[in-house]
Formats: structure tokens, C-alpha cells, sequence
């Protein structure tokens, strides 16, 4: 499980730079184009993703709550964006990016119940 942890640790320390660099790069319209709500969600994951590793990696059952949360509205939210809102056709880096993340989400709701045993309780 520690190998499961420290691979969720990473991947949401790499989803804080991802969403920092974004925001810095951006500016005021980090995300053109997508509605408010979601701008508003993906400008959130830059300080939910962080919190949900450093739970995670102190072994807490939030961590595990906060990270399986991240991952599935995260993959639900990039759906939306690159399918619903993306007018463009086939297969693009967007899509294939939400599809990495539904694959990650789906393994940690597998993974979820034993993480959940061998977290302390908070």
C-alpha cells in the first residue's frame, strides 16, 4: 500500500504544479472559454490537490476520502471540458489526458477500501 500512496502522492504533487503553472501562466483567464464553474473547480484543485496528498501521506482516512474525490470530479470535469465543450473531433492531448485521469480514478476507487484500512482515523 506504501507504493499505492507514494504513486497518489506524486500524481497529485504533479496535479498542483500542473494547476500552479496554469494559473501563473494565465493570469485573470487561466481557462478561456470554460464556464466560470469550472474555472472556478480546476483554480481549486491548486490547493485541494495538495492538501489531499499531505493527507494521504500521513495515513489519514480524509486523504483517502479528499483523494478519491479529486480524482473521480477531476476525470468528471475534464470529461465535460474536452468532450461536452470541445467542439474538435477524434482523439486530442485533452482527451487523452482525461482518459489517463478516469483510469487513475477508477484504480483508487479499487484501491480506496484498503487504503481505508490501513489509514489511521481524521
Amino acid at each position: 500500500m506504501r507504493a499505492v500512496v507514494v504513486g497518489y502522492v506524486l500524481l497529485l504533487a504533479f496535479g498542483t504544479v500542473v494547476h500552479v503553472v496554469q494559473l501563473a501562466v494565465g493570469g485573470l483567464d487561466p481557462y478561456p472559454g470554460l464556464p466560470a464553474w469550472l474555472q472556478l473547480y480546476f483554480v481549486g484543485l491548486a490547493l485541494v490537490d495538495p492538501l489531499a496528498a499531505v493527507l494521504l501521506w500521513q495515513r489519514r482516512r480524509s486523504g483517502v476520502a479528499l483523494a478519491v474525490a479529486v480524482f473521480v470530479t477531476d476525470a468528471a470535469a475534464n470529461g465535460w471540458a474536452n468532450y461536452a465543450l470541445d467542439p474538435t473531433g477524434g482523439v486530442t492531448v485533452g482527451r487523452v489526458g482525461q482518459a489517463v485521469i478516469a483510469v487513475l480514478a477508477v484504480v483508487l476507487l479499487v484501491l480506496a477500501p484498503r487504503l481505508w484500512r490501513h489509514a489511521d482515523a481524521g
